[in-house]
């Protein structure tokens, strides 16, 4: 496992790098130590947030805690991240029927109670109007929505322009992978 550790609006002292990779070693008996794995460590406010991406060959996993503890918000990320891995054994065992990346025998199956599998229950669909950002922008507040899809008049690619918890904006262009 590649370990990089990112502080945002905060020193990363050595004990705090000792402990998060102590942590985050927990992990690697679940991958192959090719994996890259980024743990961002970031202070606003009171708020101690934890941001762990562990990527795979075509998957991403990622979670995120926040607390005003930075070790507690290290180890309930850990923990939902272990979770995840647990929740998707099965699915994750399909696609990776070869196992250099993931290390299947050490993830536990969950309990049924745990396996609460989400279905689409409704389906929309929608033309989408070419439109500057600007226009999404004012088309997503009157629809009093918290992301918007459009097609960018500009670049002519679809773009999702969505509310961030801080109250700003966020803008997801896409890039069609072939």
């Amino acid at each position: 496992m590649k370990l990089k550790l990112i502080g945002k609006n905060l020193d990363l002292t050595q004990s705090l790098k000792e402990q998060s990779e102590k942590k985050l070693e927990k992990l690697d008996r679940y991958f192959d130590e090719e994996v890259e794995v980024r743990a961002v460590l970031s202070v606003e406010k009171d708020n101690r947030t934890v941001e762990v991406t562990v990527f795979l060959p075509g998957t991403i996993l990622r979670a995120e805690d926040t607390s005003d503890d930075m070790y507690a918000s290290i180890d309930a990320t850990i923990d939902i991240l272990e979770r995840q891995i647990r929740k998707y054994k099965t699915k994750l065992k399909k696609r990776y029927q070869d196992p250099k990346t993931i290390r299947f025998e050490n993830i536990e199956s969950l309990s049924e109670e745990e396996t609460d599998e989400s279905k689409i229950v409704k389906r929309k669909t929608f033309t989408l109007k070419p439109m500057m950002e600007e226009e999404a922008e004012m088309q997503m507040d009157l629809l009093n929505h918290n992301f918007f899809i459009y097609l960018n008049a500009e670049t002519e690619e679809i773009d999702l322009l969505y509310r961030r918890n801080d109250g700003n904006l966020g803008l997801i262009e896409v890039e069609v992978e072939r």
